[in-house]
């Protein structure tokens, strides 16, 4: 008895960590036989769990939504309060727990009933939270955390710093927490390449988009060095965006940095660097050793006020 108890726990999480199971990839991973894995998820379901099936080739397991909290020893108001708490963490950003957060939040929230999803949604409505980081909706959160475990394509609105917003689709990999913020790293498909998202400043589109195969993802360093060049720049006071009259490397290799460049020909690119003034930015400019076109009037400024520096130092 202790047995199959046992081997019922590790069933139920082994649904919870991902969406989709086959009968045999759930017998390897219990060390049973298929038949055995069918009377486990007939006793799950007799205790309450949402486990949905499907026949034919391509059928398997996944753990649904049912209409009824299954037995976590937990009643609907001690539900409602884990499932705010979690919330709570998540948006705000709490140190040490973001992480956990919304992985304990997608578990609880892929079997919350929806009587019990509108209540936790009321009291995010009412309760005013103080947080010391940008406020993330935690519905983002879960969304962008199951497409990440799903292997699913996201579609979203983003604004970057300047303000402006773009479309954008990309395979999501990691949700990063960082410094009270909450950032997306994934392969953009648009662009080609990896790029960091700012949770905050991304609005879904759903549902989302097709499943993908995943690619060799970069090593957990670099990854984090791709946040922290995120929040970097985030914190920069002043930015222009200066079209480059010469190759996208000739950049990449002369910044102090490592900057997202856009190739917009053979010998022409354009990117959006940042510094705390504009003085600061002209000086950096200068070390490109190429022609510019600036679409800031400070840095215009800047740039007029160092040349005429340097030709009085020339002598001229």
């Amino acid at each position: 008895m202790l047995e199959t108890s046992a081997r019922l726990l590790r069933l139920l999480s082994l649904l919870q960590s991902r969406r989709d199971w086959t009968g045999a990839q759930l017998a390897e991973g219990l060390g049973v036989t298929t038949r055995t894995v069918r009377k486990d998820v007939s006793r799950l379901r007799e205790l309450g769990y949402p486990v949905e099936a499907e026949v034919g080739v391509a059928g398997g397991y996944r753990l649904g939504r049912g209409g009824s909290l299954p037995p976590l020893l937990l009643d609907d108001d001690e539900a409602v309060a884990v499932a705010v708490g979690l919330r709570t963490a998540a948006g705000a950003g709490v140190a040490g727990l973001e992480d956990a957060s919304v992985r304990a939040l997608m578990k609880l929230q892929q079997v919350l009933p929806a009587r019990l999803r509108h209540r936790t949604r009321a009291f995010d409505a009412a309760l005013q939270t103080p947080a010391r980081g940008a406020l993330v909706d935690p519905e983002v959160l879960t969304l962008l955390a199951g497409a990440c475990r799903d292997r699913e394509v996201v579609r979203f609105h983003y604004e970057s710093h300047e303000g402006r917003t773009t479309r954008r689709r990309a395979e999501p990999y990691r949700l990063v927490g960082h410094q009270h913020r909450w950032y997306l790293v994934g392969w953009d498909l648009d662009r080609d390449d990896w790029r960091t998202f700012r949770v905050d400043r991304l609005r879904p589109r759903t549902p989302t988009g097709p499943r993908f195969a995943p690619r060799p993802t970069p090593p957990d360093d670099e990854i984090a060095r791709r946040v922290e060049r995120a929040a970097g720049e985030a914190m920069w006071r002043f930015r222009a965006r200066v079209v480059v009259h010469a190759p996208a490397a000739h950049v990449r290799a002369r910044m102090p940095i490592e900057v997202d460049v856009e190739e917009l020909g053979e010998d022409r690119c354009a990117f959006t660097p940042g510094s705390d003034d504009p003085t600061s930015l002209a000086l950096w400019l200068g070390f490109l050793g190429a022609d510019l076109e600036v679409e800031s009037e400070p840095l215009q400024d800047a740039l007029r006020t160092l040349a005429d520096r340097l030709a009085r130092a020339a002598g001229h």
